[in-house]
Formats: C-alpha cells, structure tokens, sequence
C-alpha cells in the first residue's frame, strides 16, 4: 500500500484507542460485536487457554459498535481491504484493554502475540509482519475515528442504557467531578501569533487550568495548594454506587466545572431521561456551588437534592448575619448553620435542623434548649411557654445557595457527601489502568476520542462481567473473567 501522509508513532498515544476487529467479510449478518466468521488452519483456542486475552474478549462481546463497523465499511468502499475495518477496531480496544502507551507499543505485543491477532481478525494465514498494519495505517484509521465521534458517544449511550437495565438502583445517586488531564505539548510561549501556527508538536487546543485546595490542620494552622497543568479538563458524572460513568464532557483546561455540569445534565436529559428522572441525590465539590445549578437540579419536576458544599465567600471577619432584620437572636453562618443567643447570659448555642417541609419549601430548625433538655433562661421567652421549644422556618428562596433542601450541617448531608469519592475512584482508574495519566496526545478531537474509547471500555467491561454473574469485578479492567 502507498504510504499517504505523515506518521508520528511517538506521539500518536491516542491510537492505542483501538481495539476491536473481526475479519473482511462484512456481508455476512451481522453480530453483536466487531468479530466476524474466519477462515482459519486451527483455532488458538484449541491449543491453549486464552488467559489475559478473555478480558479483551468481554469488552468485544459486550460492545454495541455494529453501527459504528458498517459506517467505516461504507465509507470504506470497495477500496483496498488488506487490513479490515473490524481488525483495526478490535485492535484499538485492545491497547486500551491492555493499557499500551502507543501504537508502537500496541504493534510490538500483535506481532508477538499470536492469539492477539486472531482474536481481533488479523488474518491467521499471513505472517505476523505482513498481517499487522504499519503505523501510518493506525494513524489514518484513528484519524477516520475523530470523524465518528458522535457514534461512539451513542455507544456510550448504549451502553449506560444497558447496565440501567441490568444493575438495580443505578443512576440513584450521581457525583460529579472534573479531572485535568495533560497534553503531551508544552505550553504556548509568550510569542501569541506563533503559539498559532499550526505545528504537529504544538498543541492550540489546550490551555492552563488551575485548582486550587485548601484545608485546616491539626493544629489549627491552614493551608493551601495550588496546581497547575497545560491542557484539557474530563469532566464526569458517574453512578456513586456502582462508580460507572453516566455522562462526560472534555473541555480546555480553564473551562468552569459548574458550566460543564449544567450542559452535561441537559444532555442526561436528552438522552437517559428516565435514569435522570430516578436520580435522588447528586454530590460534587465547591468548585460547583452555583445558584443556577443548584436551582436547576431542585426545581425539576423530578428533583435532585444538590448536596454541595459552598465556598468561604463572606468577607474577612464575618463570622455570623442576623436571620431576620431588627433584634431577634437568631444568626446564621456562611454554611447555613443557624445559632440562638441567649437573651439574658448572651450564650450562644447551635440550633438543631429537623428537616426540610417541602409543601413550605423551606428548612425548619427548633431550639437546642427544648430538644437536649438544656437550661436557657430566656428559654420561656422565646418559646412563648410551649414544650415544644421556638422552631426557625428559612425559606430556601431567601438564599438558594446557603439554604439547600438539606442542611450542609446535618448528618443527612456529611452521609450522601462520602458518595463523592466514587467519581474520585473512577478519575483514578482513568489515570493508572486507562492510560491518561501517561500519554502521547496532542488536540482537543484526539482527547476527546481517547477520553470517549476509555470509557466505552470501562462501561463494556462491566457490562460483560454483569453478564456473567460477577458483578464483584465489574470495576476491575485487569482481573481475568472467570
């Protein structure tokens, strides 16, 4: 074959997005996968276990890419077909499946590894140079993929539908979280009209994005981090329960997480309206305390409880605001938590959330003197001679982003906050078993076709090992099916 356009093997990390493919006889009736029928002198099956190669093996029969196989095979023609369309599918899921860094990592273990290669539908009669593709081909096949972004992420789709169906409660409670992810490009100088010039080495798509964490120590001293990295943001929201993703966005590194947030649930919407309509609860750190998300996930006709921390964003030195203008003695603080004064010592004491009235829409809180059986003396003042003690009712219209349906102080809110972590779990995984950690990708398009092909894979992983009663594994992409 002619050899057409360049071929950068060390940097085409996102080529290793391949894997899947089966043999050139794609008039047959089609099946569930990439695999086709082969005409073979034995089966490497017969002659030994297939071991490491069943995981690969789980991901081709559990993957809705039938779709995506007859649209390359159309667009293909009736060209050339010495390397299959299926073939190069299949192989691209295997680098990810088997975690290869590049396609020149990916074509060293085919050429080695005979069962590779007739488990993605390599032809089995040539030998291993003549039937593994060069590294042009990968480069031109991956190439051709960009192009079909939208099918893959109706793969995607497909996939989140299919283990909606199999796994009890999934999509009940959500997390939402961003992670950075690097391009293999150092960033732009400070020459703004060459950082524009196209160049193979040179990466326009990404920027700098910034993340700041602070915290307290044991001592009470505080501290504070800051990171930064040149490229994108994978933005994420994952079932918290069984830490599988339900949606994503790739964006530029410096693009907002409450603004991805909010298109991502408006494509849930659109897309798995029904397992958003199930959802009860979705978790996420400061970086999305937002009036309009928060308002958005609460006044749906479904509602979803925002359990959200909010940002330290009073000024210095402002401790507490009056509840109520004039001179009641109730305040509150920046996360909601309301306190009383004593009329007569001026001792101040915590009120105690006793949850939200929804037909009020507003939180109700009751007086620590009557429910822990504290000794107040402006106690009959305040509660007006009744056992029951004073209760505080705060509309959540007074300020949506303090006053959530749940309080930040209850117990309720640290509870469904622990779910948070899952999205954590996942970002890992995408870094150390999925390859983004380490990488060779340069553009927004090929970032968004190696974010999208790790995915699919996660989600295909699980789904086979639903399949096949083991559901103990389903998050593992490197324990062998049994």
């Amino acid at each position: 074959m002619r050899r057409e356009g360049g071929c950068d093997p060390c940097g085409w990390w996102y080529d290793l997005l391949e894997n899947r493919s089966t043999d050139h006889h794609s008039s047959r009736k089609a099946a569930p996968m990439a695999i086709i029928p082969q005409t073979r002198l034995f089966g490497w099956e017969d002659v030994e276990n297939l071991g490491e190669l069943r995981r690969l093996e789980l991901v081709l029969g559990a993957m809705p890419d039938e779709g995506l196989m007859r649209h390359l095979e159309e667009r293909r023609g009736r060209g050339r077909d010495d390397y299959p369309v299926r073939a190069m599918w299949n192989a691209v899921l295997a680098g990810v499946v088997y975690q290869h860094p590049s396609v020149q990592s990916l074509r060293r273990e085919l050429l080695r590894n005979a069962q590779l290669r007739c488990l993605c539908g390599f032809d089995p009669v040539k030998e291993a140079q003549q039937a593994v593709p060069p590294p042009w081909v990968f480069t031109r096949f991956l190439k051709g993929l960009m192009g079909c972004q939208e099918k893959i992420d109706g793969m995607f789709d497909e996939l989140v539908e299919a283990l909606g169906a199999e796994l009890e409660g999934f999509g009940r409670h959500l997390a939402c979280d961003s992670k950075g992810v690097r391009t293999h490009a150092r960033a732009q100088g400070k020459d703004k009209q060459r950082a524009l010039e196209p160049d193979a080495r040179r990466d326009t798509d990404a920027d700098v994005g910034v993340k700041t964490y602070r915290g307290e120590r044991e001592d009470g001293t505080l501290w504070e981090k800051v990171c930064k990295w040149f490229g994108y943001k994978l933005h994420l929201v994952v079932d918290a329960d069984y830490e599988l993703p339900v949606g994503y966005e790739v964006t530029r590194a410096s693009a907002p997480d409450n603004a991805s947030a909010s298109r991502m649930l408006d494509d849930l919407e659109a897309r798995h309206g029904e397992l958003l309509g199930g959802c009860e609860a979705l978790m996420a750190d400061k970086a999305y305390d937002d009036t309009k998300l928060i308002q958005k996930l609460w006044d749906r006709e479904a509602p979803i409880l925002p359990v959200i921390p909010k940002r330290e964003d009073w000024k210095d030195g402002e401790a507490t605001r009056p509840l109520c203008e004039g001179a009641d003695n109730v305040v509150y603080d920046c996360q909601g938590q309301l306190y009383c004064h004593c009329w007569a010592s001026g001792v101040r004491r915590e009120m105690v959330y006793w949850g939200y009235e929804r037909e009020r829409d507003s939180q109700k809180w009751r007086c620590p003197a009557a429910v822990y059986g504290l000794k107040c003396e402006s106690y009959s003042r305040c509660s007006g001679g009744r056992g029951y003690g004073r209760v505080v009712r705060v509309e959540r219209d007074r300020d949506p982003r303090t006053f959530l349906p749940v309080a930040r102080t209850s117990l309720k809110f640290a509870r469904l906050y622990k779910e948070r972590t899952s999205v954590e779990r996942v970002n890992s995984r995408l870094d150390v078993s999925f390859g983004l950690e380490h990488h060779f990708i340069r553009g927004l398009a090929k970032m968004r076709l190696r974010c999208s092909l790790a995915l699919v894979v996660m989600l295909a992983m699980a789904l086979g090992r639903v399949r096949r009663k083991q559901r103990d594994r389903m998050r593992s992409l490197v324990a062998a099916p049994t």
